[in-house]
Parts: C-alpha cells; sequence; structure tokens
C-alpha cells in the first residue's frame, strides 16, 4: 500500500499545482520501486536463509544418527561383556556347587 508523499501548501503556492503534483507523482513511484525491489531482495535473502537452514538441519540430523549409532554400538559391547562376567560367575558357582 503506496504513501502518498504530500507537501505543504506554500510549496504547492510557490511552484505551482502541475509540478508540484508531478513531483509528489514522481516521488510516490520512487517509494514504489525501493518497496518493489526490497521485498524482491528480502525474498532472496529467505530463499538464500532457508536453504542454508536445511542444509544445516540435514547436517545436524546425521551427526545426531551417528552419535546414537555409536553410543547403540558401545551399550551393545559392555552388555555382551557383562553378560559373559555373570555366564562365567554363573557357571563357576554352578561347577562348585557339583563338586560338593
Amino acid at each position: 500500500m503506496p504513501v502518498t508523499a504530500r507537501l505543504s501548501r506554500r510549496f504547492y503556492e510557490r511552484f505551482g499545482d502541475e509540478l508540484t503534483n508531478e513531483l509528489v507523482d514522481w516521488f510516490n513511484q520512487v517509494d514504489a520501486t525501493y518497496r518493489l525491489d526490497l521485498r524482491e531482495l528480502n525474498d532472496r535473502n529467505f530463499v538464500r536463509f532457508d536453504a542454508t537452514l536445511e542444509q544445516r538441519l540435514a547436517q545436524v540430523q546425521a551427526d545426531l544418527r551417528t552419535e546414537f549409532r555409536t553410543g547403540i554400538a558401545s551399550l551393545e559391547a559392555r552388555l555382551i561383556t557383562w553378560m559373559f562376567i555373570f555366564w562365567a560367575g554363573t557357571l563357576g558357582t554352578m561347577i562348585a556347587l557339583v563338586k560338593l
């Protein structure tokens, strides 16, 4: 929505209605052009920002997946180790009880 520029009555009296209205129209055209340019620039910047954000989110997701898989593999290895220790302890206790 363009904002119409207005000039003082004294300006109109000094330069006349025709010239002053032409100047006001020119100001409004310049304003509309700058607004359009600014909107296009903002749109381009938003597209770049959006692409960068998507790329960073994809990288974070990949990093989290890698960490999760590494954590699960580490947990699995520790569980297997503890299972073997408990199995060996149970087997040793059973052998000791059988010999009694």
